[in-house]
């Protein structure tokens, strides 16, 4: 039998612990790195995502900029809003509401004019105008037109079609219908927004159809 010597022994460990060392460095060390990266990469990512206090914006900056800020500009409109003066609920019964227009001028010192506002029931019919003449709104004004719940002349496909007008571009008014009711043990209550189907913009002198 071979005997063994100390150099081979010697020789056969230095192997051994380079091949470990090998081993470490090919398998643990990018482990390491990739681990360490992905650490950075959530830091970077949670610092972006930090909530900031905001900026004021440079004085010098703030006039020119001021213009942007107007949103969609216009001189006039005539908008239909849905309203419905029953709804229907069980087997078909009606459940009577009553109706709130409401027109509220947005714009912060302009006045704009409210020239119709016109009520028509489901069948397209119209049911009452409610000006004789043209309605002044101040800035920051609202108006309001009422359809008592009794009245169900204008039926679930009501409709208003309001109509306003500006002598300088002012921002759009926000003009809804409101329906509620109180009567039963479950109130219920909705809005429903009005869609502007003309408009007459600063650039353009006559109404157009959207």
């Amino acid at each position: 039998m071979a005997k063994i010597e100390d150099s081979d022994v010697d020789a056969f460990m230095r192997r051994f612990w380079l091949i470990l060392l090998v081993c470490f460095l090919v398998l643990v060390v990018p482990i390491f790195l990739a681990a360490w990266y992905m650490e950075r990469r959530l830091d970077t990512v949670a610092d972006a995502l930090r909530f900031q206090a905001p900026q004021a914006m440079d004085e010098s900056l703030l006039d020119e900029k001021l213009e942007l800020l107007t949103a969609h500009p216009v001189q006039g409109q005539t908008v239909y809003v849905p309203a419905y003066s029953h709804v229907y609920h069980e087997d078909g019964k009606p459940h009577l509401l009553t109706i709130t227009l409401s027109v509220r001028n947005t714009s912060l010192d302009r006045p704009i004019i409210v020239s119709s506002v016109r009520y028509y029931n489901t069948k397209g019919n119209e049911v009452k105008s409610y000006l004789d003449k043209p309605l002044p709104l101040g800035p920051l004004a609202t108006t309001e037109f009422l359809i008592e719940r009794d009245d169900t002349s204008g039926g679930s496909g009501a409709n208003f079609l309001v109509e306003w007008v500006s002598n300088e571009p002012v921002t759009e008014p926000i003009i809804e219908a409101v329906m509620i009711d109180t009567r039963s043990q479950q109130g219920i209550s909705f809005a429903r927004s009005g869609k502007v189907i003309k408009e007459k913009s600063p650039e353009n002198e006559n109404p157009m159809t959207n």
